[in-house]
């Protein structure tokens, strides 16, 4: 007599199968950890009514103070950056926290200050600047 098995069996291809799969989710977690290529210079540019009035290397600590309607209090630390003080109402800017990739900013409304970060990147890896 035969024996007929009525659930589904484990076969090697399927060992195969799930390891490919394993490998593939593992290898795209890493690609998203790893910094991506470039030098990882970051520049930041602070505007005041949309004009650059200072840039600052993150790779620098150091502290800012920007005077307007109000006080701004900007702090480099540890290639981050943010608004660290500030007396505009509510002090949103100030809770915004840090940053420290490029395309990010942070903005004080109220004083009108808006810090954008910039990658720093070699004239061979840039197809075209748009602004």
């Amino acid at each position: 007599m035969k024996k007929e098995h009525d659930g589904l069996t484990f076969q090697r291809g399927d060992a195969v199968a799930i390891a490919a799969v394993v490998t593939a989710a593992l290898v795209m977690i890493a690609l998203l950890l790893i910094p991506s290529g470039g030098n990882g210079r970051v520049i930041a540019r602070i505007y005041q009514d949309g004009e650059v009035i200072r840039e600052l290397r993150l790779e620098e600590n150091t502290e800012i103070t920007v005077e307007g309607a109000y006080r701004n209090t900007i702090s480099v630390r540890d290639g981050k950056i943010a608004f660290t003080h500030s007396d505009c109402p509510g002090e949103d800017c100030v809770h915004s926290g840090w940053i420290s990739a490029p395309g990010r900013s942070a903005v004080c409304l109220p004083n009108r200050v808006e810090i954008r970060l910039e990658g720093e990147a070699d004239t061979d890896d840039v197809d075209a600047v748009v602004q």
